[in-house]
């Protein structure tokens, strides 16, 4: 039997087949502590915002559980409604949502499955949020990231502007036990950087969601995780959404809308964003 790779090389740096052992022992432990389970949130495809002749913007979600909004038990309470509701305040136009994501997915699942799902849309925006399952899949960084760059590629010649959230802090997951959660920490902040550089090279917006979002979760872990202890409560997917709408904003609207948009939605432990169909 294989040793995954995560763990291998964990247990490498330590340097004994005792460490290894106890490596692998919490990575066990860390998949019984947060579970799966088969529950979606509904779908937040729609349009928002107010009542216009102007064309709606067209946005398109693509990613992992994150974009989904996986552990959210109403459409509205997903990261696809609140983009949505908060580009067209922002922008005081109509947004068409359409999300492709799907819970589990990888980089390469983006690519392979979801890019071609895209058919006529024509997104004029595309938010993706991807990484999480590169990293617990053991994923090389540096394929991901290619990957991750043939992605915004794809996207940039359908015509439509890219704002990616880079991999989340996995540092901030306490159900994985140290020292797994400190190799884990290592590899996403790895991958994430490296997918900054794959995003920016390929005509995209990368936002470090790590940098931008960790320390919160870590100091506020029971309010921004949600009962599973891995994926994120709903004010966790709306400090998330906090931080992408600005760049949204900026790729679309120029620099007066980024402005708008960072003062009205800056990160916060208190801050949740009203949301209305």
């Amino acid at each position: 039997m294989r040793r995954p790779r995560l763990v291998a090389a964990a247990a490498a740096g330590v340097g004994s087949l005792a460490a290894y052992g106890l490596l692998f022992g919490e990575a066990q432990l860390a998949r019984r502590a947060i579970g799966v389970t088969e529950a979606r949130p509904p779908s937040a495809d729609g349009l928002y915002g107010p009542d216009s002749p102007v064309e709606p913007l067209r946005l398109l979600i693509l990613g992992d559980s994150a974009a989904v909004g996986y552990g959210m038990d109403r459409a509205e309470q997903t990261p696809s409604a609140m983009l949505g509701m908060g580009l067209a305040h922002v922008l005081d136009r109509p947004v068409e949502v359409r999300s492709l994501a799907v819970v589990g997915a990888k980089t390469a699942d983006v690519l392979d499955e979801q890019i071609p799902r895209i058919g006529d849309y024509a997104p004029h925006v595309t938010v993706i949020v991807v990484g999480t399952n590169d990293v617990t899949h053991q994923v090389p960084v540096r394929m991901s990231a290619r990957q991750l760059g043939r992605v915004v590629e794809d996207l940039v010649a359908l015509g439509s502007e890219v704002v990616v959230g880079t991999t989340p802090d996995l540092g901030t997951v306490r159900p994985i036990k140290q020292p797994l959660r400190a190799w884990a920490q290592k590899l996403s902040r790895d991958l994430a950087r490296r997918q900054s550089v794959a995003v920016t090279a390929a005509g995209g917006r990368a936002v470090p969601l790590a940098s931008m979002l960790g320390d919160l979760f870590r100091e506020r872990y029971d309010v921004m995780f949600g009962v599973d202890r891995f994926h994120p409560s709903e004010a966790g997917y709306a400090n998330m959404v906090s931080v992408l709408l600005p760049a949204v904003a900026a790729s679309i609207g120029g620099r007066e809308a980024h402005a708008t948009a960072r003062d009205l939605v800056k990160p916060s432990r208190r801050w949740h964003l009203p949301l209305r169909r």
